[in-house]
């Protein structure tokens, strides 16, 4: 399979064959604009591929993107019982699944609230309810625990178990190498538009890493993605340096903590 856009652009993916195995938890990792979250959109049935194609998609599927769509006329629960009923549930079932994952992710204060109205983080919990409302056979997450919090990401890891366990797949993008850790069944990398089993045996001096310059910004909290090593440069600088596979979680980290960001390379490359 391939994908490009337009009929002279550079391949997003190329030559990817992969098979993912049902009733698995499945973690998809990369640097940041390799093409993981094109493999996902393609794998949940949201974008399609320029050549090659796929088979076996459950009927049931669900997907969540890292940033969800707030201006939509719905309240949060008229969204997930509009979704529910799209998905097949009753009009009963569906308000009753509403109410629940609302309760469970905590926004159940904000069932009667209007999607625009939501803050990001409530936004997110409604975007992750809706894609778990019906029991789909193929759950497929873009940094979905993004702008979750702690009890909401507890929650949403507590669900992709259940989902498991119910003999669904699960397959995932976190910047945070903590997340699930130890609990995938199969791992993928994304490295240069190709899509390969992931290595866990590689040798640590043959890592990719990933540099970032920073300055200015609040203190960081402690448990940085990746754990990075940093050197203060002579131009009042910081720089970074991690393993490109966490660049991305630790690229927020920075921003969330108002650093400006001078360069960003890998191996020496800047992109």
């Amino acid at each position: 399979m391939g994908r490009r856009y337009g009929p002279r652009g550079p391949w997003v993916l190329r030559e990817v064959a992969l098979g993912v195995p049902a009733g698995a938890l499945v973690r998809i990792t990369g640097t940041n604009g390799t093409g993981k979250s094109t493999l996902l959109r393609i794998l949940a049935g949201i974008d399609a591929p320029t050549e090659g194609r796929i088979t076996g998609r459950p009927r049931r599927t669900a997907y969540v993107p890292e940033r969800f769509p707030v201006a939509l006329p719905f309240t949060a629960r008229g969204y997930l019982t509009h979704l529910g009923r799209v998905q097949g549930l009753g009009r009963a079932a569906a308000a009753a699944g509403a109410g629940e994952w609302l309760e469970r992710f905590g926004a159940g204060v904000f069932a009667d609230t209007p999607l625009a109205e939501l803050s990001k983080g409530s936004s997110q919990k409604v975007a992750v309810a809706q894609a778990l409302l019906a029991g789909p056979d193929l759950l497929v997450l873009d940094e979905a625990w993004t702008g979750l919090d702690t009890d909401a990401r507890h929650e949403l890891d507590r669900a992709v178990r259940e989902r498991v366990a119910a003999g669904g797949t699960v397959v995932f993008v976190d910047h945070d190498p903590r997340r699930l850790a130890g609990e995938a069944d199969a791992a993928f990398t994304v490295e240069a538009g190709r899509v390969s089993a992931a290595d866990s045996r590689r040798d640590e001096g043959a890592r990719i890493r990933a540099r970032i310059v920073v300055s200015g910004g609040r203190p960081l909290a402690e448990g940085l993605p990746g754990s990075p090593s940093y050197e203060h440069g002579p131009d009042g600088t910081t720089v970074y340096a991690v393993d490109a596979a966490h660049s991305d979680g630790l690229l927020r980290a920075l921003l969330e903590a108002c650093w400006h960001v001078h360069e960003l390379s890998t191996e020496g490359v800047r992109v």
